[in-house]
């Protein structure tokens, strides 16, 4: 695995791959990787010749009061977690790097940046949307990947892939739960064991108004009304919504089409977010143009590649 921090070594290490007929693929990460992370390596190995991780914990979409100067890192750990993983290229910039003095243009995203994270977080995704725009730019990857924890995020990257003509495929992977259910997060380090356990109450809600849904639940306030029932415990909710999974619109009632149901709590000082799929699934064979040997490919991958090259973990 090369270990590279500037822009030009790394294209010139990705020119390299594609003289020799390699299909690139990214997997972008803000570091402290976990399960969720790897799961995205694993897709991209299953599918690509090349896998590229960047790590860069990127300061443009963190806002003025939010936890940008304490998020988590451990690059050494998260440098042997990619070597022992099957990463071809770790990319890990500074900020420099990424945003040179007298930096001042930026990717404005559309309506799906406004409701959920948005209305909380200004500016988050227009920081997400240009790092994430810049890291294509940079690598120039065949598929990026993403995970599905990250809902909104996905939409809006999808939506300016589409918008700007961007050449890359956006590959979505299923959210990677612990096994009482919560979703693996790097901020669940800063969870204590009572307030992680107070947290499994955000995993509990969407699950129960998920097996509602499977059950025949389409009114909308009563998914609603059946998740909030779980949430007593969470110190302040910020927002529980089902969204249009297209638009991230509020769906007429009863559901026809298919949504999310997405959330965002405060568990002490620390702000977790999650989501459930009302539909068949937000899962890798919900995305446009992803043929039947690239699925095979990826679902022979995850299953085989955590025995093999992730064994020695």
């Amino acid at each position: 695995m090369q270990t590279i921090t500037n822009v030009a070594e790394l294209r010139h290490a990705v020119a390299r791959e594609r003289r020799s007929g390699n299909r690139i693929g990214l997997v972008p990460t803000m570091g402290y990787l976990h399960e969720g992370h790897m799961s995205l390596v694993d897709a991209c190995r299953a599918a690509c010749d090349v896998t590229v991780v960047s790590i860069f914990v990127n300061p443009t979409q963190f806002g003025p009061n939010e936890d940008l100067n304490v998020y988590p890192r451990d690059f050494p750990r998260d440098e042997k977690l990619c070597s022992e993983g099957g990463v071809t290229i770790l990319f890990a910039p500074d900020a420099r790097e990424v945003y040179p003095a007298q930096f001042q243009t930026f990717v404005e995203p559309g309506d799906l940046a406004t409701p959920l994270c948005g209305a909380f977080r200004p500016g988050h995704f227009r920081g997400v949307a240009t790092v994430v725009s810049k890291l294509f730019n940079m690598v120039q990857p065949d598929v990026a990947f993403f995970g599905e924890k990250d809902f909104q995020q996905c939409a809006v990257i999808r939506r300016m892939t589409t918008d700007l003509n961007l050449p890359v495929e956006i590959f979505t992977m299923p959210t990677v739960r612990e096994a009482d259910g919560l979703a693996m997060s790097s901020r669940n380090r800063f969870l204590d064991d009572d307030n992680r356990q107070r947290a499994l109450s955000i995993s509990r809600a969407l699950l129960a108004a998920e097996a509602a849904f499977r059950k025949g639940e389409r009114d909308v306030e009563k998914l609603l009304e059946l998740a909030k029932r779980h949430l007593g415990e969470v110190d302040r909710l910020q927002y529980l919504e089902v969204v249009d999974a297209e638009t991230l619109k509020r769906p007429e009632s009863p559901l026809r089409r298919p949504a999310a149901l997405c959330v965002a709590a405060y568990i002490g000082s620390t702000r977790l977010i999650d989501n459930v799929a009302l539909k068949g699934g937000l899962t890798l064979r919900s995305v446009a143009g992803l043929d039947t040997a690239a699925l095979e490919r990826i679902d022979r991958g995850i299953t085989e590649g955590r025995g093999n090259a992730r064994k020695s973990r």
